[in-house]
């Protein structure tokens, strides 16, 4: 299995890239929060990887999902299970996290189609013990969370119906989940593979109208200065919201 791959964003936050997709880590001092956890089988590794950066697993107090794709709330259930966090989600895709029901398939464009199929190729396969978060804990838009100074739930469906993203005015850090990505070759740019374009493009100008310095996204490489800008610049391309 291959280790995560850390790198330190700013002084409170750390990234840990998966083989697939990747994961955040804040830190209060004395607790830490996990935004999104990886594919399933990941917990060890997050457990591995928190413990490598001189902290214990048991200091993680919280994941918070930002929504239900196996390459973002896989981890969940396993990690929470060795650290004793509490899991959430948003509660419209808090049944998938749980293990209650199938997620919906995206609705992909022609492009998509080829790509999709790769990703899927390269993806792990699902563990036949997956463990899901049986026991979590529900948000909903304009909920505030106990860390980075007060985390607030921005809903930003289209990617699914419950994707969130995460927003801490304190510290300018803006987590986006697959609402927003970016690439090497072509920036900051819509998510891809999802249900809705239209309200997909939506909550894209809804991040990007926040104060945001920083902002850390499900796939690629966060933008570590003036990303509002960055992001607004980016939206413009979809039209007006």
């Amino acid at each position: 299995m291959n280790q995560i791959e850390i790198t330190q964003v700013l002084p409170r936050l750390h990234l840990l890239r998966f083989a697939v997709g990747q994961a955040y880590l804040w830190c209060d001092d004395e607790e830490l929060t996990l935004v999104d956890a990886g594919t399933p089988g990941s917990g060890q590794q997050l457990a591995d990887a928190i413990t490598g950066l001189g902290r214990r697993p048991e200091d993680v107090r919280r994941v918070v999902i930002t929504h239900f794709h196996g390459d973002h709330a896989g981890g969940a259930g396993e990690f929470a299970a060795l650290s004793g966090a509490t899991v959430y989600a948003h509660h419209l895709d808090a049944p998938m996290v749980r293990g209650e029901a199938p997620g919906p398939a995206p609705v992909l464009e022609d492009w998509e189609v080829p790509l999709f199929a790769r990703s899927t190729q390269l993806a792990p396969k699902p563990t036949e013990q997956r463990v899901y978060a049986a026991e979590l804990q529900e948000v909903t838009d304009d909920d505030v969370l106990g860390f980075g100074g007060g985390a607030r739930v921005v809903g930003a469906p289209g990617h699914t119906e419950g994707s969130i993203a995460l927003h801490l005015p304190e510290h300018g850090v803006l987590f986006t989940g697959d609402a927003i990505a970016r690439t090497p070759e072509t920036g900051v740019l819509l998510g891809v593979y999802n249900l809705d374009k239209a309200r997909a493009v939506e909550s894209f100008h809804r991040l990007a109208a926040l104060e945001t310095d920083v902002a850390c996204f499900g796939h690629g490489e966060p933008v570590e200065r003036d990303a509002a800008a960055v992001l607004r610049a980016a939206a413009e391309q979809y039209g007006n919201s």
